[in-house]
């Protein structure tokens, strides 16, 4: 009886092992943002798992964010990968990503409506539009916060040392799910003064929210194979975020 029993176990184990573990569907998606083409990435591993809506840094979405979204997907989680600067636009000149995020810091509507719109193309890709999660790396964090305070309907909205300002005139009083920002104690980009007000503002009007931060841990600590890389960090807030995703999602 012990053996069959065994046998049972290690037959559904393995099942569930090749159900997260199968090669997604890899798909390249161009849409329209106020006429103008961007190109996503639509990383479904089967139709009704939770998605991730994965928003990239401040050079475009590259390699860094396909790897990511790779990992996401041996983990179950179907993926889009969202396009913030327009199809063919990877800025690999400090200059010109400064041009390009510049350009949205200034106008938060146009950041909205961009992040609505991956959103929006997610679930037309095959997303369960009830059951996304949304998370951004440097820049892309400022953008998953952005779309928080705007009353996004996700589950929940997470951060890799990204950035944190609140800009004048908006609150988090229409944030719809919890916040999980992981920030580097170490870095000179994002302040600890910023980590702080964003603490005040969100216990004020009420959201529901985790903040850690990470000794040593510098700007951008999650870059594979960057001088800025912090294996520490990255390990631990990339176990934080993968709770986050079990205890927000629904299968």
């Amino acid at each position: 009886m012990k053996a069959l029993l065994l046998a049972a176990l290690t037959l559904c184990s393995m099942t569930v092992s090749m159900a997260v573990s199968a090669l997604p569907t890899q798909e390249s998606v161009v849409y329209k943002v106020d006429g103008k083409a961007y190109e996503g990435a639509w990383y479904q591993v089967a139709p009704g798992r939770p998605t991730v809506l994965l928003v990239h840094d401040w050079d475009g979405l590259t390699d860094y964010e396909i790897q990511r979204a790779l990992m996401l997907n041996k983990l179950g989680y179907n993926v889009f990968a969202v396009d913030l600067f327009g199809q063919g636009i990877r800025p690999d000149k400090v200059e010109d990503r400064r041009q390009h995020t510049g350009a949205l810091y200034k106008d938060r509507d146009k950041l909205r409506r961009l992040m609505q719109a991956g959103l929006d193309q997610a679930i037309a890709s095959g997303a369960d539009g009830a059951n996304v999660v949304v998370m951004g790396y440097c820049f892309g964090g400022a953008a998953v916060l952005e779309a928080a305070r705007a009353g996004m309907n996700a589950r929940g909205f997470a951060t890799f040392h990204g950035g944190l300002q609140t800009p004048e005139g908006q609150d988090y009083s229409k944030v719809t799910a919890p916040l999980l920002i992981m920030h580097g104690t170490a870095d000179t980009a994002i302040t600890m003064a910023d980590f702080a007000d964003l603490a005040v503002r969100a216990e004020k009007d009420g959201v529901r929210h985790e903040m850690i931060t990470y000794g040593g841990a510098p700007h951008a600590f999650t870059v594979f194979g960057s001088d800025r890389y912090h294996k520490e960090a990255d390990v631990k807030s990339w176990a934080r975020f993968e709770h986050f995703l079990q205890i927000t999602t629904s299968l």
